[in-house]
């Protein structure tokens, strides 16, 4: 069975770092472009970054750049996302995603599979 899995979600405070994970299962992750999105309380759902099957290509929300970081270990089965300067603005439900696709995008549309998201909470 097809599984993504998030992890590494929690409270921290303004300012500070988390590091979330995407690990897959049931499948191997290489030739799959990975998103990563994020939901909060009445908001639509937004692109946060993605990255190609390669590795290769990176693309972030204007939102979020220079401050996350997006990567991937396909040894792993795995890619990651490192967020720093967190502000309360960035507390959402983040989701990983998957595509069977080369290059990427931050559509929602256009992926396949779904984890089931990690609270990630910036408050004082």
């Amino acid at each position: 069975q097809l599984q993504l899995v998030e992890s590494g979600g929690g409270l921290v405070q303004p300012g500070g770092s988390l590091r979330l994970s995407c690990a897959a299962s049931g499948f191997t992750l290489d030739y799959y472009a990975i998103g990563w999105f994020r939901q909060a309380p009445g908001k639509e759902r937004e692109g946060v970054s993605c990255i190609s099957s390669s590795g290769g290509s990176t693309n972030y929300a204007d939102s979020v750049k220079g401050r996350f970081t997006i990567s991937r270990d396909n040894a792993k089965n795995t890619v990651y996302l490192q967020m720093n300067s967190l502000k309360p603005e960035d507390t959402a439900v983040y989701y990983c995603a998957a595509e069977m696709a080369s290059f990427c995008g931050l559509g929602f549309f256009q992926y396949d599979y779904w984890g089931q998201g990690t609270q990630v909470t910036v408050s004082s």
